[in-house]
């Protein structure tokens, strides 16, 4: 079905109005449960700590693997990370179609209605139309929160600007924006300035993925406007979440979600202030981890998965060449050395201390 057919007669005069979303947006959430008036400038609870992305399964015919989708969510949930997210990545917004999209959005919805763990759902598009497409799918399932990076066809800050208003006047619940686009946006950074003034008009914004440019000095300029900032987060892999910790980021976002038993046991640590020492030796543990070549979230990344029971295999769908989107999708399985399985081995059996010891129970997640 053309996305075009997917956004309904109200969301396009709610876009179309865009320019006075504000008025839009409050209408919205004077009906929502997300907050009142008086209490606007406050942070939801839920939407804090490590919130990793996960990484799409395929089948061995190269078909989205839904089951094991599931089983992933599952897998985060027991590792006690807070929330999860997809999708999000370039293997879920690049290389799947609408329809697997939003069937995938489906299922994590049914999956993680009775889990801990709080589902936010990636919504974005190359232009506004394609992303209200998915913010409407994605309302309609009602995840604890939902994240957007720029569309693909911005060319200026003011693009961006309009792009979001439209997106606050759909949405009902938390909105994460994402300070960076996808391997098609050519377009400028969005900068604090603009994340603060969207969290200042609308009081279901104000939740920051930053991950672009100079990011300690834009984390320290939306760090100080809290409220009307509520959130800022920290990214890049997790690799300088420790660093970012101590500056008040509040959570990673991550495709890392392999580890979320670590993720978790990092945001405790940090939280406690308990074991400072504990602390570093986990961080420096788990980035050697995720250094290890080859490196990508398609890479090293996957075998682990597999090594925890969660993935069947090792396939992920390719990009063409220079980063373009195949018009089929284009099929390919990792494969690794001994010397490289040896490595990987080992590293993760370094992580052990701050493992789960006990063996994941999917079916019957705790």
């Amino acid at each position: 079905m053309d996305i075009e057919r997917r956004i309904s007669r109200r969301t396009i005069i709610k876009a179309t109005a865009a320019g006075g979303a504000s008025v839009a947006a409050g209408s919205l959430l004077s009906a929502s449960p997300l907050q009142g008036a008086d209490d606007a400038a406050v942070a939801d609870p839920k939407v804090r700590g490590p919130f990793p992305i996960l990484s799409t399964p395929f089948t061995a015919s190269g078909e989205v693997d839904y089951d094991v989708l599931a089983q992933q969510a599952k897998f985060v949930s027991w590792g006690g990370c807070p929330g999860m997210i997809w999708p999000q990545s370039g293997d879920s917004v690049d290389l799947l179609t609408t329809e697997e999209k939003m069937k995938g959005m489906e299922v994590l919805a049914k999956t993680t209605r009775d889990l801990p763990a709080s589902l936010c759902l990636g919504v974005q598009g190359k232009d506004t139309a394609e992303m209200l497409a998915f913010a409407e799918h994605a309302e309609k399932l009602e995840p604890e929160a939902i994240i957007s990076r720029p569309p693909d066809s911005g060319k200026s800050e003011e693009d961006l600007r309009q792009y979001w208003k439209a997106l606050a006047a759909v949405a009902r619940r938390p909105v994460i924006l994402q300070t960076t686009g996808g391997v098609a946006y050519k377009g400028p950074l969005p900068s604090p300035e603009l994340m603060i003034d969207l969290a200042r008009e609308f009081p279901h914004f104000g939740y920051i993925k930053e991950e672009a440019g100079n990011v300690l000095a834009r984390m320290k300029v939306s760090l100080a406007a809290m409220p009307p900032v509520r959130r800022v987060f920290s990214a890049r892999g997790g690799f300088h979440w420790l660093e970012e910790s101590r500056l008040g980021s509040e959570g990673v976002i991550t495709e890392r979600a392999v580890y979320a038993d670590v993720l978790t046991r990092f945001w405790e640590l940090q939280q406690s202030g308990d074991d400072p020492a504990a602390l570093q030796d986990l961080f420096d543990k788990f980035t050697q981890m995720v250094k290890l070549k080859p490196g990508s979230l398609r890479g090293t990344n996957l075998y682990i998965w597999k090594k925890r029971g969660v993935f069947k295999n090792l396939l992920s769908r390719n990009y063409g060449p220079k980063k373009s989107i195949p018009a089929e999708p284009k099929l390919s399985e990792f494969k690794m050395s001994e010397a490289q399985i040896a490595e990987a081995d080992a590293k993760f059996a370094a992580l052990g201390p701050y493992l789960k010891t006990v063996t994941p129970d999917l079916d019957n997640p705790a």
